[in-house]
């Protein structure tokens, strides 16, 4: 166990801890789509903070030696998140009797919330973090999907041309927001789920993602999007009443668009955004 953590010092039992984490882990492996899409890189460990640029900015010389020539390396600091939430004591207590039905829905919801935050981030960037999002980078290159589910595989298909236009290889991958994946499974073309249609023009999946807005085609050959990962999801303890005991999910990370031309967003009118 992870002594910062402090999961030592919780009331909660190897069994507890079981059914936990496989309800967080569960959570995750449904949720994350952006890892499934752009290089990951570690987990490095809580002591990771940054990663190296590998880039240089002149700056002033030392104080009495205005000879000196000097650069300042850059480096993209890791973000830590952190999403906390409770378990009944008399759930945990259940749980050591041997109930297979624990109620862990705050578990559920803590995950799903850390995981869309990390998508977005991926996905759209987050300023504060110093992460610049997929889309974000391709904004002005973003192919509109249109004003009707059956015109999504056109669109699909056009931001694939533009991708092969750039010369980016494939093989290639399709990201649809939550909402627009269920509608396009629910919507048929000529007897066919329109998903079907988009799922033939690549030769990757198409993955639902409730941390993206619209959609977004990109290449899957590797090298061109960096997800580093510091301390890969992990659940701490903070405190317990006689009631409740209060846990959390963090996790650290970065990321890096290293090819911006390697993806396409698929754009969405704000009529049909949900």
């Amino acid at each position: 166990m992870k002594n910062h953590l402090f999961r030592d010092r919780a009331p909660i039992t190897e069994a507890g801890w079981e059914e936990i984490e496989k309800e967080a882990k569960r959570t995750l492996r449904a949720l994350l789509a952006a890892r499934r899409v752009v290089d990951f890189k570690g987990p490095l460990g809580w002591g990771a903070s940054d990663v190296e640029l590998g880039r240089a900015d002149p700056i002033a010389a030392p104080p009495s030696a205005a000879r000196v020539k000097a650069r300042l390396r850059r480096i993209q600091p890791l973000v830590e998140l952190r999403i906390p939430f409770e378990v009944s004591r008399a759930e945990l207590d259940a749980i050591d009797r041997g109930a297979r039905d624990p109620d862990l829905d705050a578990v559920t919801a803590a995950a799903r919330e850390i995981a869309i935050a990390e998508d977005r981030a991926i996905f759209h960037g987050y300023e504060a973090a110093h992460i610049t999002g997929i889309c974000q980078a391709q904004k002005g290159k973003a192919v509109p999907l249109g004003g009707s589910h059956a015109d999504y595989p056109d669109a699909v298909a056009a931001a694939l041309k533009k991708l092969r236009d750039e010369g980016v290889e494939g093989p290639f991958a399709v990201v649809l927001s939550e909402q627009l994946y269920k509608d396009l499974t629910a919507r048929t073309d000529g007897g066919y789920p329109i998903l079907s249609h988009v799922q033939r023009l690549v030769d990757g999946d198409v993955h639902a993602a409730p941390g993206l807005d619209g959609g977004l085609v990109i290449s899957l050959r590797g090298g061109d999007f960096e997800l580093t990962v510091g301390q890969d999801f992990s659940i701490g303890y903070v405190e317990h009443t006689a009631d409740v005991v209060r846990l959390y999910i963090e996790e650290s990370f970065t990321f890096l668009v290293l090819s911006p031309q390697a993806a396409i967003p698929l754009s969405i009118s704000a009529s049909k955004k949900r």
